[in-house]
């Protein structure tokens, strides 16, 4: 009998030398054959397998189905923002004119690269009303550390900041883990501003808390409990008038964006996260971006180079700036990445940039609103007007008395095929649901009704809950004993 769970062969295990159509289709030699040294060669043929090419395309099809991913299922990864990445996106940055350019080829050969790369930097420095934007960042996270190094070297200039002692760094205690890490990268102090029982920073604290060694506020707003927090005018004051900076973590800028401009509320220096605002590619590891915008008494230290447009309309890189705090990256950033933000940003225009940000918040409140009755939710509430911006948190305190756990509900989101949402974060027992502005209403509905039906099931029979998932490809891992004695095989 065979297990339909029954994990799929390897490639290697499908070895069959018998006659089939070739897997890989050689094109002729059109350069003169050439014998390679016997000293470079193996003494043995590598041991790939023969393996016609129908059942190559089968192999790897079917492990692609086991998968969850953005094209084929909702994924609300609440902070995370998994939005759909648009083809138009994929088909621009394919393009020849774009993927042919060499990285040390001369300005005058890549004026259309580097106009896109200028008009970009325009584009979200525009956005978040801020003067300059350098593009080199490779991720949010490294934006975040560019960011503060360049806040590190205003204040070591004599003729800038001039209070080398500034170097505590602020950040709620809701801040994305990546923000002590980056002060600590940077050699910063962190210190945490304890945040109300509503969510917002707690003011009292926060002016205690600010004092001459104070470099800048790293605050993410809106925050990670999916709120916009108004104070924010007030908390730039506090800070300005101290002498420190505030610096915005982006990572939440597609709740805002074309609403709200972090300049103009304040902000002196910021990151985006194109994959969460603009639709590029999630890094996963791989490639990412994550440009950083700052005001223009800032702008002599960011990275170089940078791309600038001459007094006869063509553009080139300028690497002549002497307060810069150098290079960040090789060459200059993810491109390709940079060039699907162009796209993204060029396709939806002014209104449609500002639909995103309206669109993404009303999503998240629709699904709150509708989940509120099963699923009980600290920061929000219809009946009293409190409303989240692009996604908000639920801790089903009543669901979980039943005997069932977070892990229990998200294994069960699996079997409807749905990928479960972020967990205990920002506090314990929670979920955080972040449905984007790219799902239409008919996944929503499809989501709530998911979830009543996970509800009704905890309520009816909660050891059936605690045994999921049921249609998964592999049956529930013990998760605790994979991450404290993982079993590492090479072949």
């Amino acid at each position: 009998m065979i297990d339909p769970k029954a994990s799929p062969k390897l490639i290697f295990e499908q070895h069959n030398p018998a006659p089939k159509t070739p897997s890989l289709d050689l094109p002729q030699l059109d350069v003169p054959e050439i014998a390679i040294d016997s000293d470079l060669l193996a003494d043995d043929l590598l041991n790939l397998p023969e393996v016609g090419q129908l059942d190559v395309v089968r192999h790897y099809t079917a492990l692609a189905k086991r998968n969850f991913s953005v094209d084929a299922n909702f994924y609300p990864l609440g902070s995370c923002t998994m939005k759909f990445n648009p083809s138009i996106n994929e088909a621009a940055a394919s393009m020849e004119g774009f993927t042919g350019v060499h990285p040390l080829q001369d300005d005058d050969d890549a004026q259309g690269m580097l106009k896109m790369l200028h008009e970009t930097q325009t584009w979200l420095a525009e956005i978040a009303g801020l003067d300059q934007v350098s593009l080199q960042p490779a991720a949010g996270a490294h934006g975040e550390f560019t960011a503060l190094k360049v806040i590190r070297a205003y204040f070591n200039d004599p003729k800038g900041g001039n209070a080398p002692q500034r170097r505590k760094v602020l950040a709620p205690d809701t801040a994305h883990g990546t923000n002590p890490a980056s002060c600590a990268m940077c050699g910063a102090g962190v210190i945490s501003v304890p945040s109300t029982q509503d969510g917002y920073v707690d003011m009292d604290a926060l002016r205690e808390m600010v004092d001459g060694e104070t470099a800048a506020m790293m605050i993410t707003n809106p925050n990670t409990a999916g709120l916009f927090d108004g104070q924010i005018g007030e908390i730039a004051k506090i800070l300005h008038d101290a002498g420190a900076l505030l610096y915005l973590d982006g990572a939440n800028m597609n709740a805002i964006v074309g609403v709200a401009r972090p300049g103009d509320f304040g902000v002196d220096i910021m990151h985006y996260n194109t994959h969460k605002t603009f639709s590029t590619p999630h890094g996963c590891g791989g490639p990412g971006s994550g440009p950083i915008a700052v005001k223009d008494f800032l702008a002599p230290y960011l990275p170089v180079p940078q791309v600038v447009q001459n007094d006869d309309k063509t553009y080139s890189l300028k690497s002549n700036l002497p307060k810069s705090i150098g290079k960040v990256r090789s060459f200059f950033g993810q491109v390709g990445v940079l060039l699907r933000c162009w796209t993204y940003i060029a396709a939806a225009g002014p209104d449609g940039i500002r639909n995103i940000g309206e669109t993404a918040v009303l999503n998240a409140n629709y699904l709150a609103a509708c989940m509120e009755d099963r699923f009980a939710m600290p920061y929000f509430s219809k009946a009293e007007k409190k409303y989240c911006a692009h996604e908000f948190i639920t801790v089903p305190k009543d669901l979980l008395a039943k005997g069932v756990t977070l892990i229990d509900i998200a294994k069960r989101m699996i079997d409807y095929g749905i990928h479960p949402p972020t967990m205990h974060w920002p506090v314990h027992d929670c979920l955080m649901i972040e449905p984007t502005e790219t799902e239409s209403k008919a996944t929503l509905d499809h989501f709530i009704k998911v979830m009543d039906t996970i509800a009704d099931g905890i309520e009816e029979d909660a050891a059936f809950v605690k045994a999921a998932p049921y249609h998964a490809c592999i049956d529930r891992l013990d998760e605790v004993a994979a991450a404290r004695s993982p079993v590492l095989t090479a072949s």
